[in-house]
């Protein structure tokens, strides 16, 4: 029988998760045996996953589950450097460069452990299956709003938290915004795009919408500049032109701030050079330049700020796909293995 174990998040200010009560209820009556982790912190009450009938184990007990159990959660696993024998589901942010994934493939190759990966869970046309994009558009574009708007007092962004839904964020915004900044969203078809705009529309700013027709000339984008806010929805990949310039900093500019949902700054593949380090809850803003100021928002876990609706948003979108888990060598799960065993042979 195929065993699921839904393990609580580890990381600070993560409260979101990818299986809702009602989506744990389906996979039992599949014939999935579900084990969810107690959590301190789940945006989701564990009392739904008791009533669903799924079995109940201690928080962050994942590491003595069964072999053969795969292990579902959404954020990075502790860096502890040890050997990972299980099967994992969750984003791994292991293969597109960056340090901390080349130490996260090593733990499994030194475990024998998969990783599927749940950026590259896609369908047979290559589209990803499941998304956090949306949310994450919308809560960066606040953030940045927010870098913006402290900006005009003096100020570098104040920390920020979660939000009991959007309603509530829209109507703090709304209560600090004074002015109209202009914005600009790259990867404006997109997803994570169109929460960006719908964000910045709703507190009655004008949009100027990007995607790849526009950035297909590779670039120097001086449009960009001449902007109050520029939003990046584009992940890093290579071929991704550079939006934002080391120059750019001491150039004449209007913008002043820069949200990059899409975060990868420890890419090669960076478009916005002009940073190299992701941005905290607790300091959400990094200012890159002084004269003219230049401040960069790059949180890594925006979706966290509207825990509840972007855990079943997601959670909606990948459910079918987990419906599947008997059947690990086809369909979503194979491609995402096949992406495995090509890096893992790279360590």
């Amino acid at each position: 029988m195929t065993h699921l174990w839904l393990r609580a998040e580890q990381r600070a200010h993560e409260e979101r998760v990818g299986l809702t009560p009602e989506g744990a209820a389906a996979l039992i009556k599949a014939g999935i045996r579900l084990t969810v982790e107690e959590s301190s912190v789940r945006a989701i009450p564990l009392q739904g996953y008791i009533d669903a009938g799924a079995e109940i184990a201690p928080e962050n007990s994942w590491p003595d589950a069964p072999r053969d159990a795969i292990i579902f959660g959404l954020k990075e696993l502790p860096d502890d450097g040890t050997p990972l024998p299980h099967r994992h589901i969750m984003f791994g942010h292991a293969y597109k460069g960056q340090f901390s994934g080349a130490a996260l493939l090593k733990r499994f190759k030194a475990g024998g452990g998969t990783l599927y990966d749940l950026e590259y869970l896609v369908d047979e046309t290559g589209r990803r299956v499941a998304a956090f994009g949306y949310w994450a558009g919308f809560a960066g574009a606040a953030v940045t709003l927010k870098t913006w708007i402290a900006q005009q007092n003096g100020a570098l962004c104040a920390p920020v938290g979660a939000y009991a839904n959007k309603d509530a964020l829209l109507t703090e915004l709304r209560d600090e915004l004074a002015g109209t900044p202009s914005a600009i969203v790259i990867g404006a078809l997109g997803r994570v795009g169109t929460g960006a705009s719908d964000l910045l529309e709703a507190m009655g700013l004008t949009v100027t919408k990007w995607d790849m027709a526009e950035t297909a000339s590779g670039g120097p984008f001086p449009e960009i500049l001449a902007h109050d806010i520029f939003i990046n929805c584009i992940l890093a990949r290579p071929g991704t032109p550079q939006f934002v310039p080391l120059s750019a900093k001491d150039a004449p500019r209007k913008l002043t701030a820069i949200g990059d949902v899409a975060c990868d700054p420890d890419s090669d593949y960076n478009p916005i050079p002009v940073y190299a380090e992701a941005t905290t809850w607790e300091a959400p803003a990094l200012r890159v330049h002084n004269t003219p100021i230049l401040d960069v928002m790059a949180i890594d876990n925006l979706p966290s700020m509207l825990p509840r609706e972007s855990s079943e948003d997601f959670a909606a979108q990948l459910l079918p796909s987990l419906l599947t888990l008997s059947s690990l060598d086809a369909g979503v799960w194979a491609r995402a293995a096949a992406d495995f065993n090509t890096h893992i042979k790279e360590v």
